[in-house]
Formats: structure tokens, C-alpha cells, sequence
């Protein structure tokens, strides 16, 4: 596969990933477009199966370089909204807006190994020896930290759920 089929085919889920990593859109479209940079040279040295795995253990790479040069947290100030239907009521966004920042607050919350896990298995949905691959970890704990962040944000669900009751 060729770098430019690669781009098209990956640019806007590693952009989803890095935003959601950075929680900047310029930040997440620098790094996006600093692993396409390192793709470019370094794709003819390695013998690749899976570009897309390949291209998000990249991205992650790409990250953790930037974060350790900053050494700073970056906090969320807005949220992407999401497209909206012609049936929804102004409320009803407003609504799924509220309950989509909570959970970006409970992923949030989660410890980084556990928020990047859950983040590349089911938002982006990597297979699990893929994501494993992507955080340099091995199998069995990728699937210890997906099943503890997946308890942690369900539980914290629930006990929102029960005090909204």
C-alpha cells in the first residue's frame, strides 16, 4: 500500500485519536501530519502487514514525544459537536452533549495506561494484539487494563444514573 492510499484511508481516525489523546485540534492536526512525516521516512525500511496498527503506534509515538518535549496538561475547553439530525430538538443536543462530556470526564479520569487502552480498542476499535502492538505492551495486560477501565467508567455510569434518579 502506498503512502497516499495510506493518508486516505487513516488521516481522519488517527486525527480522532490524537484529539482525543491531546484534547487540542491544532496539537492533534501536528501530530497527525508529524506521523505521516515519520511514515514517509521510514516506510520503506520496515516490512509492514498492517499500516493502519503500524500508523497509530506512530501516532502514539508521535504524542508521547510531544508530551514529554511540554511536559504540561492540557485541559478540554470545548468539545467537537457531533452532526446533528433535523429531529433533534435543541435540548435533546444539549442533552447528548452533557452526557457525552461526562464521559469524556470519566475516561478522563481513568489512569493513561487504562484511557489509551479503551481509547484504541473501542473508540477506535484496534483489534487487541493490534493496540498491544500500538502501546508496546503485551496481550494479557492490554485486556487487564481494557476490562478495569471498562468497570471503572460502567460504575461511575451507574452511580451517576442512581443520583440523577
Amino acid at each position: 500500500m502506498e503512502l497516499d492510499q495510506a493518508y486516505r484511508e487513516n488521516v481522519n481516525d488517527l486525527y480522532r485519536y490524537l484529539y482525543s489523546l491531546s484534547k487540542d485540534h491544532f496539537i492533534a492536526e501536528d501530530l497527525v501530519q508529524e506521523a505521516f512525516y515519520r511514515a514517509y521516512l521510514h516506510l520503506e525500511d520496515y516490512e509492514i502487514s498492517n499500516i493502519r496498527a503500524w500508523l497509530f503506534k506512530v501516532a502514539y509515538h508521535a504524542f508521547i514525544d510531544f508530551q514529554r518535549k511540554n511536559k504540561r496538561l492540557v485541559t478540554v475547553d470545548q468539545l467537537v459537536e457531533g452532526e446533528s439530525g433535523s429531529k433533534e430538538t435543541p435540548e435533546k443536543r444539549l442533552l447528548e452533549k452533557e452526557s457525552f462530556q461526562r464521559l469524556l470526564a470519566d475516561i478522563d479520569s481513568l489512569r493513561e495506561q487504562e484511557r489509551h487502552v479503551l481509547l484504541l480498542c473501542d473508540l477506535h476499535q484496534l483489534k487487541y494484539h493490534e493496540a498491544a502492538d500500538v502501546l508496546g505492551i503485551k496481550l494479557n495486560t492490554l485486556k487487564s487494563h481494557l476490562h478495569r477501565a471498562r468497570k471503572k467508567v460502567m460504575d461511575r455510569v451507574k452511580e451517576r444514573m442512581k443520583t440523577d434518579e
